[in-house]
């Protein structure tokens, strides 16, 4: 297998993004945004419903252009979608007209393989993440937890520098849900693709990142950043007190937006440690 990309820094310099509205002219989603994604790190991103943690992932992935301010991916602006960034949906965006290693072969297609090596090549990214022996399924045969399995073979087999997940677990239920982050986490391992993880669960932000950042109630902006330096793997079985003084402190912030305006927050903060959360 092609080893992955030794490169996916990002960095969003100054980001804020406004939408025309009918009746009050534009709309502010994103207030001044700067946020650094370390080459093969793995940052979440958590905040209130409308908050725009989808419009910042859609300005990094190159679907939203920036009212002001640039998106960088390796020193480089992004200006549209590119392959060097992968997108895994909460509603899995599978080809329903191909196997499940039809929709990995597809992801292979612009590397130009001969169609022998691109089949074992996407057997070898189904069997990453354990369908093997389901490769020959369509979408409609397969349960949510294997759709979105699929869909992980198919963004990785792609070898992008950048990988964006919105909600990808969402719609699983608890048990599928974590074995997912286990697969996530193996496959992640492995390849150290850079990863932004949009979620509106505390403890899925705090068991997979090195890094949360919290967004405030619109037009959003990062109002604190908690760097997680536990090892992994992490579970919600063993919650030690500093692990629940994180989630405090973040389920704390999420509800104070329900009731204030967001408060100020400096362009760029240095982000507390996870043991030093108070």
């Amino acid at each position: 297998m092609t080893p992955a990309a030794s490169s996916g820094s990002v960095a969003v310099r100054g980001l804020t993004v406004e939408f025309p509205a009918a009746k009050k002219g534009r709309v502010t989603a994103l207030a001044p945004i700067d946020v650094a994604l370390e080459q093969g790190s793995f940052t979440a991103i958590v905040g209130p419903s409308g908050c725009g943690k989808t419009t910042l992932l859609n300005v990094v992935g190159g679907f939203v252009s920036p009212t002001t301010g640039t998106v960088l991916l390796d020193g480089q602006p992004i200006v549209g979608p590119t392959p060097e960034v992968g997108i895994v949906f909460q509603q899995y965006a599978l080809f329903p007209w191909f196997s499940a290693m039809g929709n990995v072969e597809f992801a292979l297609k612009r590397f130009g393989l001969p169609r022998e090596e691109r089949r074992r090549e996407a057997f070898a990214f189904l069997d990453e993440v354990g369908l093997a022996g389901r490769g020959e399924s369509f979408p409609h045969q397969l349960s949510g937890g294997m759709k979105q399995r699929v869909a992980l073979a198919r963004t990785f087999a792609g070898k992008p520098r950048v990988l964006l997940m919105d909600e990808p677990f969402g719609a699983l239920d608890a048990q599928t849900r974590l074995a997912m982050h286990e697969l996530l986490l193996r496959v992640w391992e492995h390849r150290r693709t850079t990863v932004l993880f949009i979620t509106h669960d505390v403890d899925e932000a705090l068991i997979l990142a090195d890094r949360v950042h919290v967004m405030s109630s619109a037009p959003g902006r990062i109002i604190d950043t908690i760097q997680v330096d536990r090892a992994r793997p992490r579970s919600v079985d063993k919650l030690d007190e500093q692990f629940l003084r994180a989630r405090a402190r973040i389920i704390g912030l999420l509800r104070k937006q329900e009731t204030e305006e967001p408060p100020s927050a400096p362009a760029s903060t240095p982000g507390r440690r996870f043991d030093d959360v108070q």
